[in-house]
């Protein structure tokens, strides 16, 4: 792309506009400030974009409009990016060698961004953590979730268990990583019923409730933003990024009364340690089953 992105943020533009009009109050003035003044641009579209290790952006005027529609959506949702940019700094490095791990492509960092912007959220309809899991789905993975302790929470575990899911997803899809992608949202039996009535296995062919219909393309417009973020007007210094947290590990195998002591033997408050260790749901640590537990202590 070789036009850049000029943003006059609109806030601070009718900020100057009301100062000014508290000096004047000629509307014919006012009216030249903001034809000459406040602008925003429509992005010219790339015409392919490589997302999964596979080409998604066709000449099909609905594949565009699609893309258009989510790469316009998240440029200019600006606090929103911003804060996904700045918390991708932070959780990529975590999430990215668990992806290679599995033999996932890279770009599904950006699913994690769609589902939660980076945070661990909960969604009205009671899914959890980055990615998002229902407590169904998440069991089903392999996470211990009870009311001592939720793994939904766990980002090393949660994206292992996303993994799990994408992988049997992909085989499902025969080796079809968009359609392993959008079936995150949707489920694989759902999307399956739809391929089937709408005899049809292409993404970009289904017809789709809406929100699934946008899904992959929301991932394909947020990869295009984190990669050439000052291309669309976000202008983020190194600094300006999260960092990584360091840490410790301490293994334990026994039940913890009171998490606030524990924390404090290592010199962290309570908040330190349940920031770092949000699996932790409660005040103490039951481990009724004597498992072993990694928690993380803050480097200090």
């Amino acid at each position: 792309m070789t036009k850049k992105a000029v943003v006059i943020p609109g806030v601070l533009f009718f900020m100057s506009v009301f100062l000014f009009f508290q000096k004047n109050s000629n509307l014919s003035v006012y009216n030249d400030l903001v034809d000459e003044k406040y602008n925003v641009y429509s992005f010219p579209l790339p015409d392919t974009l490589f997302l999964f290790d596979t080409f998604l952006v066709s000449k099909s005027p609905h594949v565009k409009e699609a893309f258009d529609k989510e790469l316009m959506v998240n440029t200019y949702w600006h606090s929103s990016t911003f804060l996904s940019i700045k918390r991708a700094a932070k959780f990529f490095p975590v999430i990215e060698p668990i992806l290679k791990a599995n033999g996932l492509p890279a770009d599904f960092k950006y699913l994690a961004v769609v589902e939660s912007g980076l945070q661990n959220l909960r969604s009205p309809a009671g899914a959890r953590g980055m990615w998002q899991f229902m407590e169904s789905s998440g069991k089903s993975l392999g996470l211990e979730i009870n009311d001592n302790i939720d793994q939904r929470y766990h980002l090393e575990k949660a994206t292992q268990a996303a993994c799990e899911y994408l992988k049997d997803a992909y085989y499902s899809f025969d080796k079809d990583w968009f359609l392993a992608a959008a079936s995150y949202n949707m489920g694989v039996r759902g999307l399956q019923r739809n391929m089937s009535f709408q005899n049809s296995r292409a993404y970009e062919e289904l017809y789709l409730n809406s929100e699934t219909a946008r899904y992959v393309y929301r991932i394909a417009a947020l990869k295009c933003i984190f990669e050439n973020p000052t291309q669309y007007g976000f202008n983020v210094r190194q600094e300006d990024l999260y960092k990584p947290v360091q840490f410790n590990v301490v293994e334990v195998d026994t039940a913890i009364e009171n998490l606030r002591v524990f924390a404090e033997q290592f010199g962290l408050t309570y908040r330190d340690l349940k920031e770092i260790n949000p699996w932790l749901r409660e005040r103490f640590l039951e481990n009724k089953t004597q498992q072993t537990y990694q928690i993380k202590i803050l480097k200090n």
